[in-house]
């Protein structure tokens, strides 16, 4: 009878025990189907060309992180990642979010939420929120490993410069036409060399612009702060015979975006290049503006209005209408200098602007091998003939209006929506 009881005692013990390892299996079935999604989701986006890509989870979200490297138009390359996200398998009953970074820094996030009590887990680029808003969720995936760094790759981007004034009778137009490659280097988190030679082509300006010159000269650094601000800092040789230091910082309401503020010191010298030989000035000018910034989703149109300092130390107003095309930005732009008895127009001055994004608009690098890829190409139109005031300078090759948008969230919501 007690050999019976002892049989049946470990009968139930040796039940009990297969139990527990098939409810543990059981258990690690959807962690490991889940770790398997996202590790191919990962190896797939390296497989396209994306840069610095990672992935985490927890029991509210899952989160991916990673840097457009395949399409000129950031829109365009995000929504190529989407696609594959979405393709891949999105997590069952939680969030999933996409952070995009350039050069290492977080710039907006893209959420998908399932709606409540919804088992399926498929979704359409419209369900994707865009926000520079990042949440809690880059603190969870900052740290994780990331496949295929940006860090130390050589870019040489072809920038063609055009400019054009007419101010003599004796000619319609004087012109300048340079061709001017620049190397830009990814050094660290958020810094980046960029050197540019320029090439004359055809030159009516004078003999600054007739020589084999230098072009940007810089040592960028940017930094997200929290509360959506961004900053950046650099420091160089710029264009318009100015070298020195310049800060800009810009920040995104985070209950309307649509709206944002921001603001530019820039301390600088005259310099210039001749025989190779850079000389420099002895007077150190501070310019800069603040402003703030309206954007009109429908439309991708946006409204600037800045108070700003010149390089000749005057004071002006400046307004900007802007809209933003996928390939290029045109607009039309007003200012008036104060304090100035000699400035044409009494002071007042406008004309328009455009930005283009010039091809190839795929690219795909083959590991650290210099790429080659187009830069912008832009002309700002002066219509009220200033040549003295009102004037700055830009402290990159792609200081520009198209630029400045390539991370609005209204604008990569708009490319999501218009493939």
């Amino acid at each position: 009878m007690r050999r019976k009881n002892s049989y049946m005692k470990n009968s139930l013990e040796a039940k009990s025990l297969v139990t527990l390892i098939a409810l543990f299996l059981f258990g690690l079935f959807p962690l490991a189907g889940m770790a398997q999604t996202g590790e191919a989701t990962v190896d797939a986006l390296v497989e396209m060309g994306f840069e610095n890509v990672g992935w985490t989870e927890d029991n509210d979200e899952r989160v991916y992180v990673l840097q457009n490297s395949t399409s000129r138009v950031q829109g365009v390359g995000v929504g190529k990642a989407v696609d594959v996200i979405q393709r891949m398998g999105l997590p069952q009953g939680k969030a999933c979010r996409i952070i995009v970074l350039d050069n290492n820094v977080p710039q907006v996030s893209l959420t998908y939420r399932p709606a409540e009590g919804d088992s399926l887990t498929s979704a359409e680029r419209r369900d994707w929120e865009v926000s520079s808003d990042l949440g809690g969720s880059w603190k969870k995936v900052r740290k994780v490993e990331k496949k295929n760094s940006s860090l130390f790759k050589v870019d040489i981007v072809v920038y063609p410069e055009f400019m054009f004034q007419n101010y003599k009778l004796s000619r319609m137009y004087d012109i300048v036409l340079n061709l001017s490659p620049a190397v830009e280097v990814s050094l660290w988190k958020g810094g980046k060399f960029t050197g540019q030679v320029i090439f004359p082509i055809v030159n009516d300006y004078g003999r600054f612009y007739r020589q084999i010159r230098p072009g940007f000269l810089t040592l960028t650094q940017t930094v997200r702060f929290p509360q959506n601000v961004f900053f950046t800092a650099s420091a160089g040789f710029f264009n318009n015979f100015r070298w020195g230091v310049d800060m800009r910082a810009k920040h995104y309401f985070k209950g309307d975006e649509r709206f944002s503020v921001e603001a530019r010191l820039g301390v600088t010298m005259r310099g210039y290049w001749e025989d190779w030989k850079f000389y420099r000035g002895k007077i150190v000018t501070v310019t800069g503006s603040v402003g703030g910034n309206f954007y009109w989703p429908k439309y991708n149109t946006q409204f600037s209005v800045k108070g700003e300092r010149y390089l000749l130390e005057e004071f002006g107003v400046r307004a900007d209408m802007i809209r933003h095309f996928r390939y290029a930005s045109i607009g039309f732009w007003a200012n008036r200098v104060f304090g100035k008895d000699d400035a044409a127009h009494k002071g007042f001055n406008a004309g328009f602007l455009f930005q283009i994004n010039l091809p190839p608009y795929k690219y795909k690098r083959r590991g650290y091998i210099p790429r080659v890829v187009g830069g912008d190409f832009g002309i700002r139109y002066n219509a009220g003939n200033e040549l003295l005031y009102g004037r700055g300078y830009r402290s990159r090759p792609d200081d520009n209006t198209l630029r400045d948008n390539s991370f609005n969230p209204y604008f990569i919501k708009s490319e999501l929506l218009n493939f």
